[in-house]
This record gives structure tokens, C-alpha cells and sequence, in this order.
């Protein structure tokens, strides 16, 4: 038996989501009315365990968030304590750091921590677990690419969003016979252009999975066309390629530790249609951080409560070193050792792939 867990703490880290708060929320409420824990956060993801920057979590601090967007614990997606950037001689350089968070964790009487994120957040989780540290990881990510569980928090409120927006394309497109394109996230998974698509009524979707043929796009247009429809919509993820190129980047970030940032396939998309089609206006849209905004929808709202009650859970009975995962519809965990860089793609067989052609959906292959 370990020692007895008296106070834990958690952090969010990466990109933001819908979810997040509710996550906080329930799992402050587990531990200080199931466990009798105290509970506290701290901010700014890992830099806040390097600065100590640590807030008690109480069950009034936490009333009233479940449904908000964003994390009370604010988050970062630059700062890797294993490599994290020191002056030193006047170069900067990266070091190890993470001998400073461990002391700051253990002066302030941390006995167990939560990590929310995705899998660059949980690699960091994965590498504190293996210097000691009690750790129970929790996957976020809209992007839903975590092989680990069957969904991550985040990505079906991310999916409305997209689906709203494929909604208001579709009007606009049908009044001016345009060609409409919108851009979303996914990284280099297509879930939220796949199911967003499906959902929105798209004519043409396009994912990374799928190298697309810029000419079969062209030809569903003129095809719809003539039979009557002149207007098209177009959902592209943001890393979607042609067959034989290559993502498109906007721009790199050299102090991240994922400094490529993928954007401009939406531009890019319409630009080179334009040269096939003359006869069509061709109008982008990039739909960027508003799917990373605002309220929970209810599923992520009841997901993200499941995973805050589980990770509690997982501490008091001392499997530490896991992450909470949905394995069909119950809740269960899985070693951060296997987690980590196992990323959920959709394969060119996916039901959801297949249901889309047979609907007349082209994905440009």
C-alpha cells in the first residue's frame, strides 16, 4: 500500500476545449465530497509547476462552470519541463527542469496530480510517472485522433460548431450558385471534417487519410452542375493533401515542441479549382479557433464529468500511472506507456467513408 493520499492536484495543458472545466469541476467534487481530499490546481499547465503558481480548489471555486468553454486553470502548449528553454551565457538553450517541479510538489504536500491533455501534455505526464510522480492522465483533444478511448472530450462540441458552419455555407452557397469551402481542424486526422461533413450535408470531403485528386473534385462540381445544382460545399481538414504533395503549412512556431502549424489547405483548395473551373465563384472559409470556443455541448459536458469522477477514482485506488478511456460505453484506463504517440486515423474502409459514398459524397480519391 502507498501512503495514504490526503491532497491532490490537477492541470490543463495543450490547446483548449469545451470540456475542460467541466473535468475540473467534477473531479473536485469527487475527491472533496467522495474521497475527503483537498484539492488544488495549477495554473498554467506545466509552467505552473515550475513556478509553483498552485490555487486551492474548492467546491464554491468550482460552482458554476460546467458548461464554460476554456479551463479556470488557464493552459500552454510551449512549455516541456524535460526541455524547457534557460538562459544560459546569454544562448538559450533547453534543459531539464523537471528536478524543480518535483521539489515544488513535495513542498507544497501534492501526494497525487491529474493531467488533462492531449498526447504532448501526457507525454510529459508519462515521463513525470516514470520519476515517481502518482499521476493519472485524462485525454482532451478536439481532434479525437487518441487511439486509446473511443472518444476524447471536446471533439463533439468542436463538431457542432463545424456542422453550424456547414449549415450557413450551405444557404449562402445555394443563393449565389458558389462553390464553398470550409477549412477546419484535425491535425492529421480527418474526424471532425468526416463527421462534420456528413452531418452538414457536404458534397465533397477532404482528410488527411484521403489524398485527393484536385481534378475528380472538379468533376463533382460540373457534375452537379449539370443536373441542376450550382452550387457546391467543400469540408477540407486542415492537413488534407493532394495525391503526391504535401500538407500545408502557415507557419512554425520554433518555441513549441509541435512548432508546425498546419493552415492555408482551404486557400490553397480554392485557388487551384479556380484554374479548372471558370465558370464558378469560389469562396473560402476558415473556421480556426471558434471550434475551440465556447460552451460544452451536453455530450462533452456529461463526457467530461465521467472522466473527472474516473480519474479521482483511479487515485484512491492507487492505479497510478494510467489515463482515464471510454472502452465502448463504460469508463476504464490504460498505461500512459501505451498511449502515447498512438494516434486514431480513419482508414480508407471506416464505415463512416463508405456511408459518405454512398450518399454521393466524393473525398476526391
Amino acid at each position: 500500500m502507498t501512503d495514504k493520499i490526503k491532497r491532490i492536484a490537477m492541470m490543463t495543458g495543450g490547446g483548449d476545449c469545451p470540456g475542460l472545466n467541466a473535468v475540473i469541476r467534477a473531479a473536485t467534487r469527487t475527491a472533496i465530497l467522495k474521497y475527503g481530499y483537498e484539492v488544488y490546481g495549477y495554473k498554467y499547465g506545466y509552467k505552473g509547476m515550475y513556478t509553483n503558481d498552485l490555487i486551492p480548489l474548492t467546491l464554491e471555486s468550482v460552482s458554476g462552470i460546467l458548461h464554460k468553454g476554456g479551463t479556470i486553470l488557464y493552459s500552454s502548449n510551449k512549455d516541456n519541463l524535460f526541455a524547457y528553454p534557460q538562459e544560459v551565457n546569454g544562448k538559450v538553450i533547453t534543459q531539464d527542469v523537471s528536478h524543480v517541479a518535483l521539489s515544488n510538489m513535495k513542498a507544497s504536500g501534492i501526494d497525487a496530480l491529474i493531467v488533462i491533455g492531449g498526447d504532448g501534455t501526457l507525454t510529459s505526464a508519462r515521463d513525470f510517472s516514470r520519476k515517481g510522480v502518482k499521476i493519472v492522465g485524462v485525454p482532451k483533444t478536439i481532434d479525437n485522433d487518441l487511439a486509446a478511448t473511443e472518444t476524447t472530450f471536446g471533439f463533439y462540441s468542436a463538431l457542432d460548431c463545424a456542422t453550424e458552419a456547414l449549415d450557413r455555407l450551405h444557404t449562402t452557397a445555394e443563393s449565389h450558385h458558389r462553390v464553398m469551402i470550409l477549412e477546419v481542424m484535425g491535425r492529421n486526422a480527418g474526424w471532425i471534417a468526416l463527421e462534420s461533413g456528413i452531418a452538414g450535408s457536404a458534397d465533397v470531403i477532404l482528410i488527411p487519410e484521403i489524398p485527393y485528386d484536385i481534378d475528380k473534385i472538379a468533376r463533382k462540381i460540373k457534375e452537379r452542375a449539370a443536373n441542376g445544382k450550382f452550387f457546391s460545399v467543400i469540408v477540407v481538414s486542415e492537413g488534407a493533401v493532394p495525391i503526391g504533395g504535401c500538407v500545408t503549412i502557415d507557419r512554425i512556431v520554433e518555441d513549441s515542441p509541435d512548432p508546425i502549424r498546419l493552415g492555408g489547405i482551404g486557400k490553397k483548395l480554392s485557388y487551384d479549382l479556380e484554374k479548372i473551373i471558370g465558370d464558378h465563384e469560389i469562396r473560402y472559409t476558415v473556421l480556426g479557433h471558434l471550434q475551440r470556443g465556447g460552451n460544452a455541448s451536453t455530450f462533452d459536458r456529461i463526457l467530461s464529468t465521467r472522466y473527472g469522477v474516473a480519474a479521482v477514482d483511479l487515485i484512491a485506488e492507487e492505479k497510478f500511472g494510467n489515463m482515464v478511456c471510454l472502452k465502448g460505453n463504460t469508463m476504464s484506463y490504460e498505461s500512459l506507456e501505451n498511449v502515447i504517440g498512438v494516434i486514431k486515423s480513419v482508414s480508407e474502409d471506416n464505415e463512416l467513408v463508405r456511408v459518405g459514398k454512398s450518399i454521393g459524397i466524393s473525398f476526391g480519391d
